[in-house]
Protein backbone atom coordinates (compact mmCIF):
# COMPACT_ATOMS: atom_id res chain seq x y z
CA UNK A 1 0.00 0.00 0.00
CA UNK A 2 1.21 3.40 -1.12
CA UNK A 3 1.66 6.32 1.73
CA UNK A 4 -1.19 8.17 -0.78
CA UNK A 5 -3.83 5.25 0.51
CA UNK A 6 -4.21 6.23 4.46
CA UNK A 7 -2.43 4.29 7.07
CA UNK A 8 -3.18 1.12 8.54
CA UNK A 9 -5.73 -1.30 6.84
CA UNK A 10 -8.86 -1.66 8.69
CA UNK A 11 -10.84 -3.82 6.62
CA UNK A 12 -10.20 -5.18 3.12
CA UNK A 13 -11.62 -7.35 0.41
CA UNK A 14 -11.63 -8.32 -2.93
CA UNK A 15 -14.75 -8.58 -4.87
CA UNK A 16 -13.70 -11.41 -7.38
CA UNK A 17 -15.62 -13.53 -9.25
CA UNK A 18 -16.76 -16.97 -7.65
CA UNK A 19 -15.73 -20.09 -9.34
CA UNK A 20 -19.26 -20.63 -10.76
CA UNK A 21 -19.36 -17.67 -12.98
CA UNK A 22 -16.76 -18.81 -15.14
CA UNK A 23 -17.85 -21.91 -16.88
CA UNK A 24 -20.60 -19.80 -19.14
CA UNK A 25 -18.04 -16.91 -20.24
CA UNK A 26 -15.33 -19.62 -20.71
CA UNK A 27 -18.03 -21.76 -22.37
CA UNK A 28 -19.26 -18.70 -24.74
CA UNK A 29 -15.60 -18.24 -25.51
CA UNK A 30 -14.80 -21.51 -26.57
CA UNK A 31 -18.28 -21.69 -28.67
CA UNK A 32 -17.57 -18.77 -30.71
CA UNK A 33 -14.47 -19.87 -31.20
CA UNK A 34 -15.51 -23.03 -32.50
CA UNK A 35 -17.56 -21.33 -34.99
CA UNK A 36 -14.88 -19.27 -36.91
CA UNK A 37 -12.69 -22.21 -36.76
CA UNK A 38 -15.45 -24.36 -38.95
CA UNK A 39 -15.23 -21.56 -40.98
CA UNK A 40 -11.65 -21.55 -41.13
CA UNK A 41 -10.06 -24.92 -40.82
CA UNK A 42 -5.86 -25.59 -40.40
CA UNK A 43 -3.80 -23.82 -38.96
CA UNK A 44 -5.87 -20.68 -38.88
CA UNK A 45 -8.67 -22.32 -37.43
CA UNK A 46 -6.73 -22.33 -34.44
CA UNK A 47 -6.53 -18.90 -34.00
CA UNK A 48 -9.40 -17.80 -32.47
CA UNK A 49 -9.20 -20.06 -29.52
CA UNK A 50 -5.52 -18.27 -28.49
CA UNK A 51 -7.09 -15.44 -28.89
CA UNK A 52 -10.74 -15.69 -27.42
CA UNK A 53 -10.29 -18.37 -24.62
CA UNK A 54 -7.24 -15.60 -23.07
CA UNK A 55 -9.48 -13.03 -23.98
CA UNK A 56 -12.29 -14.21 -21.33
CA UNK A 57 -10.26 -14.94 -18.83
CA UNK A 58 -8.58 -11.49 -19.08
CA UNK A 59 -11.78 -10.33 -18.87
CA UNK A 60 -12.87 -12.37 -15.65
CA UNK A 61 -10.09 -11.48 -13.42
CA UNK A 62 -10.61 -7.55 -14.14
CA UNK A 63 -14.41 -8.12 -13.01
CA UNK A 64 -12.99 -9.72 -9.88
CA UNK A 65 -10.17 -6.83 -9.36
CA UNK A 66 -12.24 -4.50 -7.23
CA UNK A 67 -11.72 -3.91 -3.96
CA UNK A 68 -12.91 -2.61 -0.99
CA UNK A 69 -10.51 -0.99 1.58
CA UNK A 70 -11.09 0.77 4.66
CA UNK A 71 -7.94 2.27 6.26
CA UNK A 72 -7.00 4.38 9.29
CA UNK A 73 -4.63 6.14 10.88
CA UNK A 74 -4.83 10.11 11.49
CA UNK A 75 -7.10 10.45 8.36
CA UNK A 76 -9.46 7.53 8.08
CA UNK A 77 -10.79 6.93 4.18
CA UNK A 78 -13.45 4.45 2.20
CA UNK A 79 -11.55 3.11 -0.61
CA UNK A 80 -12.90 1.74 -3.67
CA UNK A 81 -10.95 0.91 -6.63
CA UNK A 82 -8.93 3.78 -7.39
CA UNK A 83 -11.67 6.18 -5.61
CA UNK A 84 -11.44 7.21 -2.13
CA UNK A 85 -13.59 9.03 0.42
CA UNK A 86 -12.10 10.54 3.62
CA UNK A 87 -14.46 9.36 6.48
CA UNK A 88 -15.04 12.58 7.49
CA UNK A 89 -17.37 13.56 5.38
CA UNK A 90 -19.11 10.28 6.16
CA UNK A 91 -23.11 10.90 7.46
CA UNK A 92 -25.64 7.85 7.61
CA UNK A 93 -24.52 4.53 6.34
CA UNK A 94 -26.96 1.51 5.64
CA UNK A 95 -26.87 -1.60 4.77
CA UNK A 96 -29.01 -2.83 2.45
CA UNK A 97 -29.37 -6.77 1.73
CA UNK A 98 -29.78 -8.64 -1.20
CA UNK A 99 -33.91 -8.18 -1.36
CA UNK A 100 -33.79 -4.80 -1.05
CA UNK A 101 -30.80 -4.42 -3.50
CA UNK A 102 -32.98 -4.52 -6.70
CA UNK A 103 -34.93 -1.31 -5.57
CA UNK A 104 -32.07 0.60 -3.85
CA UNK A 105 -29.87 0.49 -7.75
CA UNK A 106 -33.31 0.50 -9.78
CA UNK A 107 -35.98 3.56 -8.68
CA UNK A 108 -34.86 4.33 -5.87
CA UNK A 109 -31.32 5.26 -7.34
CA UNK A 110 -29.84 8.77 -7.84
CA UNK A 111 -28.24 9.20 -10.91
CA UNK A 112 -25.41 11.44 -9.16
CA UNK A 113 -24.99 9.02 -6.97
CA UNK A 114 -20.95 6.41 -7.43
CA UNK A 115 -21.72 2.75 -7.68
CA UNK A 116 -19.58 -0.38 -7.16
CA UNK A 117 -22.05 -3.11 -7.93
CA UNK A 118 -20.95 -6.25 -8.53
CA UNK A 119 -23.69 -8.75 -9.61
CA UNK A 120 -22.53 -11.75 -7.81
CA UNK A 121 -22.04 -10.09 -3.99
CA UNK A 122 -25.21 -9.94 -2.33
CA UNK A 123 -25.74 -7.37 0.34
CA UNK A 124 -24.77 -3.65 -0.58
CA UNK A 125 -23.89 -0.47 1.62
CA UNK A 126 -24.90 2.86 1.19
CA UNK A 127 -22.79 5.45 2.31
CA UNK A 128 -24.61 9.03 2.61
CA UNK A 129 -22.10 12.13 2.30
CA UNK A 130 -21.74 15.58 3.69
CA UNK A 131 -19.47 17.29 2.01
CA UNK A 132 -20.95 20.30 1.09
CA UNK A 133 -18.33 20.47 -2.29
CA UNK A 134 -19.38 17.23 -3.40
CA UNK A 135 -22.61 16.62 -5.73
CA UNK A 136 -22.48 13.28 -5.30
CA UNK A 137 -25.13 12.00 -2.35
CA UNK A 138 -24.01 8.85 -1.83
CA UNK A 139 -21.99 6.23 -2.41
CA UNK A 140 -23.16 2.12 -2.70
CA UNK A 141 -21.19 -0.70 -3.10
CA UNK A 142 -20.93 -4.20 -2.94
CA UNK A 143 -19.47 -6.03 0.03
CA UNK A 144 -19.18 -9.66 1.55
CA UNK A 145 -19.07 -7.96 4.84
CA UNK A 146 -21.77 -4.79 5.31
CA UNK A 147 -22.12 -5.39 8.63
CA UNK A 148 -18.43 -5.13 9.73
CA UNK A 149 -17.73 -2.34 7.06
CA UNK A 150 -20.67 -0.40 8.36
CA UNK A 151 -19.17 -0.42 11.73
CA UNK A 152 -16.03 1.00 10.86
CA UNK A 153 -17.41 3.34 8.86
CA UNK A 154 -20.04 4.71 11.48
CA UNK A 155 -17.05 4.52 14.11
CA UNK A 156 -13.75 4.72 12.59
CA UNK A 157 -11.39 5.70 14.99
CA UNK A 158 -13.31 3.19 17.90
CA UNK A 159 -12.36 0.18 15.85
CA UNK A 160 -8.95 -1.41 15.93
Amino acid sequence: MSAAEGGDVKHSERLYVPWWGWPLPLLGGGLLAAEIDMGYPGLRGWLPYVVLIPAVIALMVSLGRSRVRVTGGAEPELWLRDAHLPLKFVGDVDVIDKEAKRKALGRDADPAAFVLHRGWVGPVVRVWLTDPDDPTPYWLFSTRHPEKVAALLRHPASKS
